[in-house]
């Protein structure tokens, strides 16, 4: 079998996702990688390095870096662990959740362009085959 198209296309895909979304964010003021950690932070309670890192698409080298200039600009709060005292919880500020308010239901508005050029039956076909896709890489 050649897979080989199979993953140029995976990549090519990724890569007109990733421009597009980006820019989006970009313009809204973020950087991808802050709008990420933002999006998973919001409406959650707060949860450890560990745990953010397993929810977003951000390297684990990378992760300590994003959070601390996040800290400096007011959207993260860091917090004493009560069950670990050997780690810290992470949570958005009162400025990190405005933000998030205010960025991601226009980011999905921008997304919805886009997404919605599929019919319902052609969305679920995407969606299921990327879920086998992801599978056949599973343990």
């Amino acid at each position: 079998m050649n897979f080989l198209p199979i993953i140029k296309e995976l990549a090519r895909a990724y890569q007109e996702f990733e421009g597009y979304s980006s820019a989006h964010i970009r313009g809204l003021g973020l950087l991808p990688v802050q709008f990420d950690v933002i999006a998973t932070l919001a409406n959650q309670p707060p949860m450890s390095f560990k745990q953010l890192g397993e929810k977003t698409l951000i390297s684990k080298s990378s992760l300590t870096g994003v959070v601390e200039r996040m800290v400096q600009k007011g959207f993260i709060a860091i917090q004493e662990n009560p069950d670990d005292a050997r780690s810290h919880l992470l949570k958005l500020t009162t400025k990190g959740q405005k933000t998030f308010e205010k960025v991601f239901p226009d980011h999905l508005k921008h997304l919805e362009l886009v997404f919605q050029k599929l019919s319902k039956k052609e969305a679920k076909e995407v969606e299921e085959s990327l879920k086998l896709l992801r599978t056949i890489f599973t343990k």
